[in-house]
């Protein structure tokens, strides 16, 4: 085992959940949007949202893609627009809804797709559009009002935020309003994380309506199937350690913000970024899924995880490769992809968990000196 590994979850504790747990053996309701499920949904809608719109909660977030990408996409459509940095859940949800990927490159500072490229395509390709899927990068608070626009002009939107759950700005969380759709992942190595889960925000109320249909196989009132549905509820369980997160959930943002700031003080004090290291530009308040950085100009990130992994510290290169270099997704069109190719072939995660101690800081950027 590592000395320091990439992520160490921290789920809530036993005798956190224990009067939850107490409430679903009183109540014998395990699934089907139970009494958890629904205080969950309201909490989040009030605390995070401010009433504005609907949320339903989804088994993982995979499926929460796939939900609100078949709602959504425009029946003539056969293009699902994405970045290619980004994790595979989100071309795979596009595949799984009938469409075809088609990868635009990303803007060099934020990591995120590029908007002016992204108009470009939409003019080219048309009608061929179902959707446009753009992601959050690392919870990044990526300004959405641009996206609004696209959504508004015909073409659906379903934003990929699944570290993005507790980003805030201007101090509104993120995606409060967003007419599309917006869809946070509660996976155990997520910051706000529940072992398997997510969430989708809208704040038009129907479109959450269809998509709480469509994960209850498609079932109207009468419990007749009216649409394509499947099963992706999320269970009692994990809406007693959804609840239980939220309780404590500001402290576990300021100790990964905690170990953020140590980070940027050691790599300031070794004078990283005077040695062509780069971060990504982000705004707002993330709560710090990992720490991503760029190795400068010219160096490969393989060479720095090795290094660090001969010192007993576990790094990762989200998302190197990108998915256009993976096997599944070579055969998809995609635009000049210069930028993904050039950030993912340098990218470097660093481990970041909520214990994490400003010595364990010193010891992996001590590392990456000694790289």
């Amino acid at each position: 085992m590592m000395k320091i590994p990439f992520l160490r979850p921290n789920l809530v504790k036993q005798e956190a959940l224990t009067p939850y747990i107490s409430e679903i053996e009183a109540s014998r309701i395990y699934s089907n949007f139970g009494p958890l499920n629904t205080r969950f949904e309201h909490r989040v809608l009030d605390e995070y949202f401010d009433n504005i719109g609907a949320v339903t909660t989804v088994n993982n977030a995979t499926i929460g893609l796939i939900l609100a990408i078949s709602q959504c996409k425009r029946p003539k459509g056969k293009y699902a627009l994405m970045p290619s940095f980004t994790f595979a859940a989100t071309p795979l949800a596009a595949l799984w809804c009938g469409l075809e990927p088609f990868f635009v490159d990303i803007r060099p500072d934020d990591w995120c797709m590029d908007e002016k490229l992204l108009c470009e395509w939409l003019q080219i390709l048309g009608d061929q559009v179902a959707t446009v899927i753009p992601y959050a990068a690392f919870g990044t608070n990526m300004d959405l009002d641009f996206y609004r626009q696209v959504n508004e002009s015909g073409v659906p939107v379903v934003v990929d935020a699944a570290a993005s759950f507790g980003v805030t700005g201007s101090q509104n969380h993120f995606g409060r309003g967003f007419p599309g759709c917006v869809v946070f992942s509660f996976h155990a190595t997520k910051s706000f994380g529940v072992g398997e889960g997510g969430l989708v925000y809208s704040a038009n109320k129907d479109l959450i309506s269809k998509i709480r249909q469509a994960e209850n196989f498609g079932f109207s009132a009468s419990r007749e199937t009216t649409l394509p549905g499947l099963n992706g509820k999320m269970s009692e369980y994990n809406a007693a350690i959804a609840l239980s997160t939220l309780d404590v959930f500001v402290q576990k943002i300021k100790a990964r913000q905690q170990v953020h700031s140590w980070y940027l003080e050691q790599l300031h004090q070794k004078n990283f970024f005077g040695k062509g290291w780069t971060i990504q530009k982000s705004e707002g308040e993330i709560p710090y899924q990992f720490m991503p950085i760029c190795c400068p100009e010219g160096r490969q990130n393989v060479d720095v995880i090795h290094a660090l992994s001969n010192q007993n510290i576990e790094a990762r290169t989200y998302f190197s490769p990108p998915c256009h270099q993976q096997p599944l997704f070579i055969r998809y069109p995609n635009t000049d992809l210069k930028v993904t190719e050039r950030i993912s072939s340098r990218i470097l995660s660093l481990p970041l968990w909520e214990e994490m101690t400003n010595q364990d800081v010193c010891l992996i950027v001590e590392g990456m000196v000694l790289s």
